[in-house]
Formats: C-alpha cells, structure tokens, sequence
C-alpha cells in the first residue's frame, strides 16, 4: 500500500453525525502518528486530530468535544467519528499515516454539513 484509503464521507444536516474510515494496512508498525487533516477551497490543510502508536490523542479546539479519533486493534483502519457537526466543518477531510520518511496522505473524501 502507497496510500492510506478514507471513506465515509457524504452531506449531513448540521446537527448530524458520520463517521469517517481509513484503511492504512501495510504501515502497522512503522508508523509514529495517524492524523486527520480538512481543507477548506482555496486554503491550506488544517490539523484536525492525531492519534499516536502509542494511543495518545489530540485535537484541534474547532473540533474537541465534538470528533473522536480512534482505531482497531490491529491498526489497520482510524476512524473520524465527528458528531454535532456544523456547517463550518465542510471540507475535504484526509487521513495521514506518519512514519519516520514521509506522510502518506490518502486523496480525501468530501464532508457537506448542510441545511
């Protein structure tokens, strides 16, 4: 695998929940961190939360008690759960898988929180 793989994606009314996936099979145990990134039209990525491989999170104040980032056992998939969503959280949201050479950014799935 080059790239980790999101889905999950769709149009939700604000208020709504979804819950995003990524597989990222073949960088268990390589990796340091998985992120999820979102990125508004014509503006740079934003941070929007990371798990460690060491089960340490975080998140963006724009999202905290909001988004919950979590995964499998073995690895193989991170999810995006992302509930009370509000239409600031449009974006196309990615998932990165960090290891000690690179970030290997998936190609994205749209998120529209609209009424």
């Amino acid at each position: 695998q080059v790239q980790p793989v999101e889905s999950g994606g769709g149009l939700v009314h604000p208020g709504g929940s979804l819950r995003l996936s990524c597989a990222t099979s073949g960088y268990t145990r390589s990796f340091s961190t998985m992120d999820w990134y979102r990125q508004y039209p014509g503006k740079q990525r934003e941070w929007v939360t990371t798990i460690t491989n060491t089960d340490s999170t975080a998140y963006a104040d724009s999202v905290k008690g909001r988004f919950t980032i979590s995964r499998d056992d073995t690895w193989n998939t991170v999810f995006l759960q992302m509930n009370s969503l509000k239409p600031e959280d449009t974006a196309v949201y990615y998932c990165v898988v960090v290891t000690a050479l690179r970030r290997f950014w998936g190609q994205g799935t749209q998120v529209t929180v609209s009424s």
